[in-house]
Order: structure tokens, then C-alpha cells, then sequence
């Protein structure tokens, strides 16, 4: 089974960091972002992975190059220009399509949950794509307080709000999906919405699990704090 690492963005919010360097080659803890990707599609026993590069493409595959100094085997799919995350993923069919299944995973994620228990929800007739689920991630502090008195009793910084799941960034397919993805668009807003309706999606809740999304210079900051202990090596 093959690993995708959608790797193609420009990553504006993180200008002018990605000026010049891609999203994928910023460094967490001295190693860029990528690298601890693979290592973790490594660890649940993935070692084939297609890249899928469009903005400063070049500097990925000489810094990526085959994947022999990280123990994998790498193969590109080169966008020539900006396709979405769709498109890009159409555009590594002819690396995909042979496969019975495979994963995926956002150019810019960072965690610790187990991409293989989406696999089974793929052996559910009709069904072509399972997505993984994480609590959502509070941007603020959250203060509680007894409505009373107004007395505040406690402060947490950033929790992940349990009433409420988001896309993790990690998807399992079965190579039908390349029938229901644009040429040029991104899978969340044309693919998902279309296999919903149809009943073709299902989704995995993760509990317990370290996750983040790299957006902003903060989020580089507390991907640093995380990386070390939520990507094995």
C-alpha cells in the first residue's frame, strides 16, 4: 500500500518564510515538515509514497530526492501548475491506480493517529473514501466559571473542544475516487461534498491524539513543542 503527501501549496500565510523555501521543507525541530511526515507513514508500515509537488518543486525532489536516506521509496507527481488539492491528487493517478488501496495525507499535518483504521470502512460496499476526524482545536484559552458568583474556577489554554470534529487532513481511498476528482479544484469543496451525498464517505473519530496543522509562524512554534514526542522515529 502507497502513502500521498499532498505537497503542492504555496503556503501564503507563511510568507516570507515560503518565499523561497516550499512548505513542506520548513523545518520542525531542524527537520522540515516532510521528513517527519514520511517518518510517520514509515512507522505504520507504509515505505512507498507518491509526492505530490507544484510550488518550488525542484527543491523538494533535491532534498527528497529517491527517499533512500529515509528508508522509503519515493515517487513525484509534478504539478506545471497550481491544480488543488483535487487536481493534484488526480494528476498521481497513473502512480495510484493499480493500488487496492492507499493514503493520503495534507502537505502540512503533523500527528500521531493511526491512519490504518480508515482501511476497513473501505470494505463497506460503494464506499470509496473514509476521512479522519480530530476534536476541534480551540484558537483561544477557555475560562470556567460558576454562573452565580462569577467566580472563575479554571483556565485552559487552547483545548480541543469535544462537541465538535474537523477533517484531520488524513483520507483513505480506493482508486475509484480518481472518478469523482476535479481536473483543478480542491477535493474538500468538489469531491466530499458530491461523495456524501452519495453515501460513498465515511469518517473515523480519533481520540487521545496529538494533531496539528501548520498554518501560521505560531503553529511552527508548537509543532516544535509536539513533533518530538507525537511522529515516531
Amino acid at each position: 500500500m502507497k502513502g500521498v503527501i499532498l505537497a503542492g501549496g504555496y503556503g501564503k500565510r507563511l510568507r516570507p518564510l515560503t518565499d523561497s523555501v516550499p512548505k513542506p521543507l520548513l523545518k520542525v525541530s531542524e527537520r522540515p515538515i516532510i521528513e517527519w511526515q514520511i517518518e510517520w507513514l514509515k512507522h505504520y508500515g507504509i515505505d512507498e509514497i507518491v509526492v505530490c509537488a507544484g510550488y518550488l518543486k525542484e527543491k523538494i525532489v533535491d532534498e527528497i530526492g529517491s527517499g533512500h536516506k529515509l528508508g522509503v521509496k519515493i515517487g513525484y507527481a509534478i504539478e506545471d501548475e497550481p491544480l488543488g488539492t483535487g487536481g493534484a491528487l488526480k494528476n498521481a493517478e497513473h502512480l495510484l491506480s493499480n493500488e487496492d488501496k492507499f493514503i493520503v495525507i495534507n502537505g502540512d499535518i503533523l500527528t500521531n493517529l493511526d491512519p490504518r483504521r480508515l482501511l476497513p470502512m473501505l470494505d463497506e460496499k460503494d464506499v470509496v473514501g473514509c476521512i479522519a476526524l480530530v476534536h476541534l482545536p480551540s484558537p483561544f484559552g477557555i475560562i470556567e466559571f460558576d454562573k452565580q458568583s462569577g467566580r472563575i474556577l479554571k483556565f485552559t489554554e487552547k483545548p480541543r473542544l469535544p462537541q465538535h470534529y474537523i477533517n484531520a487532513g488524513v483520507y483513505a481511498f480506493r482508486p475509484s475516487v480518481f472518478q469523482y476528482l476535479p481536473e483543478n479544484g480542491d477535493i474538500e469543496k468538489t469531491t466530499f461534498p458530491s461523495l456524501a451525498k452519495d453515501g460513498m464517505l465515511r469518517a473515523i473519530p480519533y481520540e487521545g491524539v496529538e494533531w496539528i496543522s501548520i498554518d501560521s509562524h505560531k503553529d511552527l512554534e508548537e509543532a516544535a513543542k509536539l513533533v518530538g514526542r507525537i511522529i515516531p522515529t
